[in-house]
């Protein structure tokens, strides 16, 4: 197995720089078919370099095609469990903290490949339920990020399977590219100072995936705080997805009805949804319409929503404002502070 999978880690270390920003982005996938879905997993793996730098630096501890498929497998067992689990019952985990776990997992396989390969069989025991164990925290990330995308609705189930079978055979196909890639490679790559450069390759990016995750998380905008009747909160809605399309218009009148399935696919698409009771007062409504149909509120749409107990709320995939009275400077803060964030550029 090392034969195969240290030079190829070389390699793969160098191609993974470049994808590092993105490693994680599974945006923009609102109302896609099944077989879609398929596809988003298996180019989500092929893109998310941590996910196979993990896996590869597993391969690489395990030292045997028949140890390396075992452990993997485990791996691909947590990440079945928690993704298709996580996501059927709505269970959401912190995205950052996730990300965070994962990129440790990557310095963790790099350090054990580098300062402690197991070798007994209780270390090889104990090795195995750390694979699964970082195997379930990569799953519950990407029902996380699932759930931002809206994969909820009709035949949910499906395409919640239909993404982690993706996801599992992007891995495999990555697995077969690493392997033919180290076939033809010299053999002097295959020798214990490659394994070491390797090892400590893995380390390093590791280190600087983890590094950018915090700054990202320090240099993020702050959240919209109370303004007067208005509050930010985790994102609430419930709004139909996977079955619409982009909206014909931005605004709605509060004596048209609003096309909620179309609001439930654009949401995933770093859209924000602003939802007003239709008895607002005529004034009022020409204040938001105004802002809406405005440069300001590109990417911002609204209707009326009677069956909701605020008289206004605001909806992106990470927050929601939620509005006991008209406050339209709260709203477009709301609407910049969301804009601002580099999260809302990855479905554009």
């Amino acid at each position: 197995m090392r034969r195969y999978f240290l030079p190829a880690l070389t390699a793969f270390l160098i191609l993974s720089v470049p994808t590092t920003a993105s490693a994680h982005g599974v945006d923009g996938a609102a109302g896609r078919s099944v077989p879609e879905f398929v596809w988003l997993g298996i180019t989500h793996m092929l893109l998310g370099w941590d996910h196979l730098l993990f896996v590869a630096g597993v391969a690489l501890i395990a030292g045997t095609a028949r140890r390396a498929a075992a452990y993997v497998s485990l791996f691909a067992l947590g990440h079945s469990v928690t993704l298709i689990t996580a996501a059927i019952t709505e269970w959401r985990v912190s995205p950052t903290k996730v990300d965070l776990v994962i990129r440790l997992s990557v310095i963790f396989v790099g350090a054990v490949a580098l300062l402690a390969r197991p070798k007994t069989k209780l270390h090889w025991r104990l090795f195995g339920a750390t694979v699964l164990g970082f195997g379930l925290v990569h799953g519950l990330g990407l029902a996380t990020r699932l759930q931002d995308i809206d994969v909820h609705g009709v035949g949910s189930l499906t395409r919640i399977v239909a993404f982690n079978v993706g996801i599992e055979g992007g891995q495999v196909i990555a697995l077969i590219v690493v392997a033919l890639i180290a076939s033809y490679l010299p053999a002097r790559f295959t020798s214990e100072k490659a394994q070491r450069v390797a090892s400590t390759g893995i380390i390093v990016l590791g280190i600087l995936a983890a590094t950018l995750v915090v700054l990202d998380r320090v240099n993020r905008p702050a959240p919209v705080a109370a303004s007067g009747p208005c509050a930010s909160g985790e994102r609430v809605d419930t709004l139909p997805v996977g079955q619409g399309g982009h909206p014909a218009k931005d605004f709605y009148e509060p004596t048209e009805s609003s096309p909620l399935k179309d609001f439930g696919h654009v949401l995933g698409d770093a859209f924000v949804i602003v939802q007003y009771q239709p008895t607002l007062p005529v004034g009022q409504v020409d204040e938001l319409r105004t802002f809406i149909t405005s440069k300001e509120g590109n990417k911002v749409t609204a209707g009326p929503r009677p069956d909701q107990t605020a008289l206004l709320t605001a909806t992106h995939v990470r927050g929601t404002l939620t509005c006991t009275a008209f406050d339209l400077p709260a709203l477009q803060q709301f609407v910049r502070t969301w804009f601002a964030d580099p999260r809302s550029k990855t479905a554009e």
